[in-house]
């Protein structure tokens, strides 16, 4: 059978799925330039392919210009089509920004932090995701016969990050039932989270080339391990040296980072709608799951919202090299773009103010009362979507970020979310979104 190559565009929406349109490869050169075809109304499609209230109807028309520098051309095996993919800005047909494109969001927002810093932003997406259809087996945490056992997937699943030019890290069987992780290296700006997405589809394809089904959704069972997202950040200045480390603090802050991480920690209660959009996103940012459940920076801590990684260098140059920071409160049901826009904004907004350098934790802060809380300035972060968004919708500042528009669009879309599982139980809601992401 003689088959004519497609090439996919695309653009990760704000239910964090990638959608798109293919192309015939014949036509690259064309679609490169000229796009594709996009509605404003394809914004509101929830994740489960419901349509929220919409501002735009069924009027207006949009392009998705692809950015060649995201094209992948990979081959998982012989006997299956390359997964050609390329992702993309949402353009108006005069090829200008379009104010709810998430990859325009976070590049206006990388550029905010350069005009008040001089900073570049390196990240890494640390993702874990559950192979679903895999009998659960005792003693497998960690463990090298779990590992074995799937290490085929694990090398082809490596094999194709390699192929789409994403510097592979880690590949392990995590703690969790039928959980794995799969880290990358870091990357400058907008292509780091061009690899997180890139990086969960081809998870995604390389599993089902092995006979399973990937699920990056937040929380499979109520009772059980969440699957987590965990940004590592850290910065270059403007001749691109470390400017994340200080050896004179007691910690190895600098003061710009210090004041960055303040910024997330002053906003988190009011991002966290970006950050962890599924209804059960919630259901893992509770204490004692290693996730996040209040805004504190901690040192070595992986249940605080903000972890201060460890580092293994000896001499400060080296330190300074490998010194980051990591952000917890964050999952797979949001887009990567949307989640670096908000953490950069906020903490763009630490640096613009001058935020003071927050004081690290190394306790179990539920075990402390809400006044002992107070005096620390931490609170406990919203408990439900529902909370999340009217904290959202009440920060002004927030709001300024990202624009009016975005935001009424963005608390449309995940209300109606809210409203398509209200009849469901914990564990059916898990299970729908098990399927989605």
């Amino acid at each position: 059978m003689t088959n004519s190559p497609l090439v996919f565009a695309a653009t990760c929406d704000l239910a964090g799925q990638v959608r798109g349109k293919a192309f015939p490869l014949s036509e690259h050169t064309k679609r490169m330039k000229n796009g594709i075809g996009w509605v404003p109304t394809n914004s509101l499609i929830t994740c489960f392919d419901t349509i929220a209230p919409s501002p735009f109807g069924s009027l207006g028309d949009l392009v998705i210009i692809p950015d060649a520098n995201t094209e992948i051309n990979v081959q998982l095996d012989q006997d299956s089509p390359s997964e050609r993919l390329v992702l993309g800005d949402i353009c108006e047909l005069d090829g200008s920004q379009w104010a709810l494109c998430p990859r325009t969001i976070l590049r206006n927002a990388l550029k905010r932090l350069k005009r008040l810093s001089g900073l570049k932003l390196n990240a890494a997406f640390e993702h874990e995701f559950q192979l679903t259809n895999l009998e659960v087996q005792p003693g497998e945490a960690f463990g090298y016969g779990a590992f074995a056992q799937h290490r085929a997937f694990g090398e082809s699943l490596v094999s194709a990050l390699e192929q789409a030019g994403i510097t592979p890290d880690t590949f392990l069987k995590e703690y969790g039932a039928r959980q794995f992780e799969i880290t990358n290296g870091p990357a400058l700006n907008l292509q780091s989270a061009d690899w997180a997405v890139l990086l969960r589809e081809l998870t995604k394809r390389s599993a089902l080339a092995h006979g399973n089904h990937a699920s990056f959704a937040p929380i499979a069972d109520p009772e059980g391990v969440g699957n987590g997202v965990h940004v590592h950040m850290s910065f270059l200045d403007e001749n691109d040296r470390p400017a994340t480390f200080d050896p004179a603090h007691e910690l190895g802050m600098s003061d710009v980072a210090g004041a960055f991480i303040s910024g997330i920690l002053k906003y988190l209660d009011g991002i966290l709608a970006i950050t962890a959009p599924s209804d059960i996103s919630y259901l893992r940012l509770t204490p004692h799951r290693w996730s996040a459940a209040y805004n504190n920076l901690g040192y070595h801590d992986r249940e605080a919202a903000v972890r201060i990684c460890p580092v293994t260098a000896s001499d400060n140059e080296k330190r300074a090299k490998q010194y980051n920071f990591e952000f917890r409160a964050t999952d797979a049901a949001a887009s990567p773009y949307l989640v670096l826009a908000a953490l950069v904004h906020a903490g763009a907004q630490g640096i613009e103010d001058a935020l003071p350098m927050p004081a690290a934790t190394q306790e179990d802060l539920s075990l402390l009362s809400e006044s002992a809380l107070h005096e620390k300035g931490i609170v406990r972060l919203p408990q439900s979507l529902n909370e999340a968004i009217k904290r959202f919708e009440q920060n002004e500042t927030i709001q300024s970020w990202f624009g009016q528009q975005f935001c009424d669009v963005y608390v449309a879309h995940k209300r109606a979310e809210i409203e398509h599982l209200c009849e469901l139980t914990d564990l059916e809601k898990c299970k729908q979104y098990s399927k989605v992401y």
